[in-house]
């Protein structure tokens, strides 16, 4: 058994892993009970369940965003990359005999998304509100991501270094759960909360800002 397969073996127990712990997650938040709004009903809870989850993250839709658009788009890049990464990982054992130039792409779409992750890494130290809030766990988990991406994008152009690509997604993987990685299986819960809640509340959708209604709301 050569270091390649060994190292593939050690990234799939690793995702079995990963997926078994956050699969336990998933359940205890399923077995939460929601809380019980007394509020009386004056707008549609699914109308802002729906804008929560499109207009809503758009950049526009809030005051951080529209005012640092640089971040925001270094941050819909970044986990672009990621989804990017893990499409090279899952389909790792067949990428040695797809065409180059479409492992060309999807190696530049995964380095520049490593890139751009460290980019933010660097932000921590040199951002004084960023440095502030940041603890141990946020610096060592946008590296760890941003080393994965530059391992995967690596791995397209360069086959020989597939072993090095499983090692760091097998630690990506083992740690993801613990950490603020996490953070993607509580993105749809809070999402959902966040849209029913101001949406009840016809507060979402946003009203047209130069709408007298909007203000009267």
């Amino acid at each position: 058994m050569d270091v390649t397969t060994l190292s593939q073996i050690v990234a799939g127990l690793a995702l079995i892993f990963s997926l078994v712990v956050f699969g336990l997650r998933l359940k205890s938040l399923l077995k939460m009970s929601s809380p019980v709004d007394v509020a009386p009903e004056k707008g549609n809870p699914t109308s802002g369940v729906l804008y929560a989850y499109t207009l809503g993250m758009a950049p526009w839709a809030k005051e951080s965003t529209r005012r640092h658009w640089l971040a925001y788009t270094r941050g819909v890049a970044f986990h672009g990359g990621i989804i990017v990464g893990f499409i090279i990982l899952l389909g790792s054992p067949w990428f040695a005999s797809m065409d180059f130039q479409f492992r060309l792409v999807l190696g530049i779409a995964a380095t520049l998304g490593g890139i751009l992750g460290l980019a933010g890494f660097a932000s921590r130290f040199i951002e004084a509100n960023l440095r502030n809030l940041s603890n141990p766990d946020d610096y060592f988990a946008v590296l760890l991501v941003s080393l994965f991406l530059g391992a995967a994008g690596l791995s397209m152009l360069i086959p020989a270094t597939m072993a090095l690509f499983y090692i760091i997604s097998a630690i990506l993987l083992i740690y993801a759960p613990f950490s603020k990685i996490r953070h993607c299986l509580y993105f749809a819960f809070s999402r959902r909360f966040f849209g029913k809640f101001f949406g009840r509340r016809n507060v979402l959708p946003h009203q047209h800002p130069t709408s007298s209604a909007g203000f009267a709301r």
